[in-house]
């Protein structure tokens, strides 16, 4: 906590953002269960945007920058700078957040050092098919290029109970140095290798390389928010994408989760990722994300692979 007992910028921004994302879960089974997706294909049809990923967008980014005029948003969505509807806003904080003390190295940050990247729906293909638990919603916060706080709301989680489950849905949140919270930290048993890799953006760069690292299991699922749950619940202990694809607005939010209980997130060559404003959008080295032993799986990484992907 700062001197005057007021909380820390960054602490407000998360209470905010947690908030922000719990409302964009809602908003996202509103427009799945009104049946009305309203789809349009961007480049093809395996980059879809829905009417969620839209609504979901303006609302994070609207409540955000009411709250915090001075932060830099970045937002995988190109939208017109249209008025936002008054019921998108959410300008409630999480009380719990509030009253947990800032890490020290973050205590004095101001908005202005903030970079916010979101992704509305990571795993629009996944929600288009209705593989609902895939879908995730990222708030990634980044200081210094950094990734300081990751927010992901599962909006479906417990699906599975019935549309009248009143625990569907979940917020997962964690800074580095503090923390995670919101679910359960496990590990894959018996130090079993299971890597969980893209379901529908495969190619023969990705399959090499996931041999290469003799996996006992391979799993294939939609998003990468959705990827790095499985490996802080045990079901996965490596994520490997080793080609182009994902953005920053994918790894932001996961990759603060991950390394706040003790995981790593790099490209294929083992070097961070950088979250600056100015930075490009693409990952374009790949991505590997582990809960242990990370310098196993970047060692098996082919040479062909590491030739093919430069950052």
């Amino acid at each position: 906590m700062t001197m005057s007992g007021n909380p820390a910028v960054l602490m407000r921004l998360v209470a905010s953002a947690y908030a922000v994302a719990e409302k964009a879960g809602a908003i996202v089974r509103k427009v799945l269960h009104s049946g009305e997706l309203g789809i349009v294909e961007k480049t093809g049809a395996n980059d879809l945007q829905t009417l969620a990923d839209r609504l979901v967008q303006q609302s994070i980014c609207a409540s955000l920058s009411k709250s915090f005029p001075k932060i830099t948003i970045i937002g995988e969505e190109d939208l017109p700078e249209d008025a936002v509807n008054e019921d998108l806003i959410e300008s409630r904080q999480s009380e719990e957040i509030l009253q947990k003390p800032c890490p020290a190295e973050y205590s004095a940050l101001k908005e202005e050092e903030l970079v916010v990247w979101v992704d509305p729906l990571d795993g629009t293909k996944e929600y288009t098919e209705g593989l609902l638990d895939h879908v995730t919603v990222l708030i990634g916060i980044a200081y210094g290029g950094k990734a300081i706080a990751g927010i992901i709301n599962q909006p479906f989680f417990n699906y599975q109970l019935g549309t009248e489950s009143v625990n569907m849905g979940r917020t997962l949140w964690g800074i580095p140095g503090m923390g995670a919270f919101g679910f359960d930290l496990r590990e894959v048993p018996d130090g079993r290798r299971i890597i969980t890799t893209t379901r529908s953006h495969s190619n023969k760069l990705i399959t090499d390389t996931v041999e290469a690292m003799e996996p006992d299991d391979v799993i294939r699922v939609g998003g990468a928010g959705n990827k790095i749950i499985q490996l802080v619940e045990g079901k996965a202990s490596a994520y490997v994408f080793a080609s182009l694809g994902t953005k920053k607005w994918d790894t932001c939010a996961p990759q603060a989760i991950l390394q706040a209980v003790g995981g790593k997130l790099t490209d294929m060559h083992g070097s961070a990722l950088c979250y600056d404003a100015n930075v490009k959008h693409m990952n374009s080295a790949g991505v590997l994300a582990t809960l242990h032993n990370h310098q196993y799986y970047i060692s098996r990484v082919p040479q062909s692979v590491l030739q093919a992907l430069k950052p």
